[in-house]
């Protein structure tokens, strides 16, 4: 990694804002063109609010400051084409469908994000490869920030995420009030990771300031992802279809039950079995808000097994004390500028995402500016 620093008027520490954007709820009409994600991480010149343009197509819309400790990226795998055709000896597939051969559908709930989402069966687990990129605003609102920012990543090939196509009841369920500390527990049918409600110091991320209007925050590698359930998909989806899935393959709902009716009484995980005889969890406005564990087969070390790796290219941030993030604007051509203040002064991250760089510009509330490159 190389590092390039110059600094103007004082040398001083400084904590990298997050992105903060448009209200909670708002959804981004779509327009129809095809979304070529992969060209799009290649080219870290094609903005975020172009990916949202070029994304746009079918129904739309969608919605953290914790450290996550990924290693490098195993992606090498060649991808699905973008038009949803399975390349590869891979079968696009419909969920719950476990016959020798999968009739051609989609999952449901990823259907919407069909542009910017890819999801595929392969052998006996869905595949979904996404950019880790949401239709919505990001970052404002955060009040305990770590100084990351949002930038693509490649979940894709080898490195995309992956959950059972048929999900079985574990004898011994893994709670996420004592583990799950590190890495996704769940994936939003918008590409997002959903982490633990609990960050990985232990503490509810909500309750302490660190995520945005969405639920949302950046990690380690600069990696976008929710810590609380993204009840804005409901929305977008309709409560028959799941807002996201666990790890370890049981879906997860809205507010209210599939069939629009109430709520019914859920578990420590925040589940229960329906009326189909099949587990489901719920997203809720209260603590663990998101799945609270997976009563589901999966493998866990410190984290669920398999799951994408999130090469860092810069050192971690620290926290800025009494900074709000207040306003996050894609300036066009792969640039992006946040805004926050801390008291009544305001201070800015700019970046730049080419192919191989990622350069920035620190403007302290106090004036004095500081410059960053690192290689990709």
């Amino acid at each position: 990694m190389r590092v390039e620093r110059s600094r103007a008027a004082i040398t001083h520490d400084h904590v990298h804002p997050h992105h903060p954007g448009e209200p909670a709820g708002h959804i981004h009409p779509h327009h129809g063109a095809v979304f070529d994600r992969r060209a799009a991480l290649r080219s870290g010149a094609l903005g975020i609010g172009a990916i949202l343009l070029a994304a746009c197509g079918s129904s739309t819309s969608d919605s953290t400051a914790s450290v996550s400790t990924d290693a490098d990226s195993t992606s090498g795998a060649s991808a699905p084409t973008t038009n949803g055709t399975a390349t590869n000896d891979v079968t696009e597939a419909t969920a719950g469908t476990v016959s020798g051969t999968v009739p051609v559908g989609v999952l449901a709930g990823f259907d919407a994000f069909a542009d910017t989402v890819t999801a595929f069966a392969s052998g006996d687990v869905w595949m979904v490869e996404c950019y880790g990129i949401p239709m919505h605003q990001m970052m404002v609102g955060i009040t305990s920030w770590q100084q990351q920012v949002p930038v693509a990543q490649d979940y894709t090939g080898a490195n995309a995420w992956q959950f059972p196509i048929t999900p079985q009841l574990a004898d011994e369920p893994v709670s996420a009030r004592t583990g799950l500390f590190r890495g996704a527990i769940a994936l939003a049918v918008n590409g997002i990771p959903i982490f633990n409600a609990l960050n990985n110091r232990g503490d509810d991320a909500f309750l302490v300031g660190e995520l945005d209007e969405f639920g949302g925050h950046c990690g380690r590698a600069d990696d976008y992802h929710y810590h609380a359930a993204p009840l804005h998909l409901e929305a977008v989806v309709g409560p028959a279809n799941p807002i996201a899935y666990a790890l370890d393959g049981f879906a997860i709902y809205g507010s209210i039950e599939p069939d629009g009716s109430p709520l019914e009484p859920l578990d420590e995980y925040n589940g229960h079995t329906g009326p189909d005889g099949v587990y489901h969890y719920h997203g809720t406005t209260t603590y663990p808000y998101i799945n609270g564990g997976l009563i589901g087969v999966v493998e866990v070390s410190d984290q669920v097994e398999p799951q994408p790796v999130t090469p860092a290219f810069r050192p971690a941030g620290e926290p800025l004390a009494g900074a709000t993030v207040t306003g996050f604007e894609d300036l066009g051509n792969g640039s992006y500028r946040l805004e926050y203040t801390v008291g009544d002064a305001l201070g800015s991250v700019d970046y730049t995402v080419t192919e191989t760089t990622v350069s920035f510009e620190f403007t302290s509330p106090t004036g004095d500016v500081t410059t960053e490159t690192y290689s990709r």
